[in-house]
């Protein structure tokens, strides 16, 4: 690595990141655009890391990066809809005169994102981030798991349906379809196809026949038209496992473990 001790240094900062959705951008510190891995890494001066934590422990690594919101591939729409929430990123220090000296600065995923003043300062956290997780669940009446996970184990198979909005009133959405049941998608997800939120999901708060009701405001506007993915939720309670899903055996929860509330209970109570 002895371009990164010579006099006159040629390093540039690189960031290649992948969003949940499938799309993958690259972006450069430097004022041309660099081809890095068969990528494009798109000129943006104004974008910078800042000091680089690292260990060889068990803590956090992190790190912020900072820039104004003047490049197309970054706009504030995208950032505040949440399109880069949780994307994985990889920064490496480039010597711009040959890509192929290249050092690996970190990895990890886009955590907070705050914008302000035109510009914007994204969080990324290393892979340790994990670390910082519970080492085990907490017990509760409700399932811990998702339906259709491997956990629940619920065959997800018919129970997803793509329709078209046809009404739209703040939360309340009217679509082309109705239900297959009573209330199937209340706790479950949107999966939206196509118009200003394409890639992005809401959670369902409950559904009655052809109207959906979301548990917020889409980040985006909705129009008359839009595609979108409703998939079936679940309360989490033991009754409606056993009931609607024939899945009891599969309960990710305690219903009958008696909770704190005992601990001040008293005789004749």
């Amino acid at each position: 690595m002895s371009w990164l001790s010579e006099a006159c240094a040629t390093i540039a900062f690189c960031w290649r990141v992948e969003r949940r959705d499938g799309v993958a951008i690259g972006l450069t510190s430097h004022d041309h655009d660099l081809v890095i891995d068969g990528i494009v890494h798109r000129a943006a001066p104004g974008i910078s890391p800042s000091a680089i934590k690292r260990s060889d422990g068990l803590e956090a690594d992190s790190m912020d990066v900072t820039g104004a919101l003047t490049h197309d591939a970054i706009g504030e729409r995208d950032l505040v809809a949440g399109r880069w929430d949780g994307a994985r990123v990889a920064v490496s220090a480039v010597d711009w005169t040959d890509v192929t000296n290249r050092v690996g600065l970190g990895e990890g995923t886009i955590g907070a994102i705050e914008t302000s003043d035109g510009g914007f300062t994204a969080e990324l956290r290393g892979v340790t981030a994990a670390f910082d997780a519970p080492v085990c669940e907490v017990t509760a009446p409700e399932c811990r798991a998702e339906l259709g996970d491997a956990r629940c184990r619920v065959a997800m198979a018919g129970r997803r349906r793509i329709v078209r909005v046809v009404a739209v009133d703040g939360q309340a959405l009217t679509v082309d379809a109705g239900e297959p049941s009573a209330n199937a998608y209340g706790s479950g997800r949107l999966r939206w196809l196509d118009g200003a939120n394409s890639g992005l999901e809401s959670a369902i708060d409950r559904s009655d026949g052809a109207a959906v009701v979301l548990r917020e405001l889409p980040r985006l506007p909705v129009s008359a038209g839009d595609r979108c993915e409703l998939i079936e939720g679940c309360d989490k309670r033991l009754e409606t496992c056993a009931t609607r899903y024939a899945n009891a055996a599969n309960f990710r929860g305690e219903p009958f473990l008696p909770g704190i509330d005992l601990l001040t209970r008293y005789p004749g109570a």
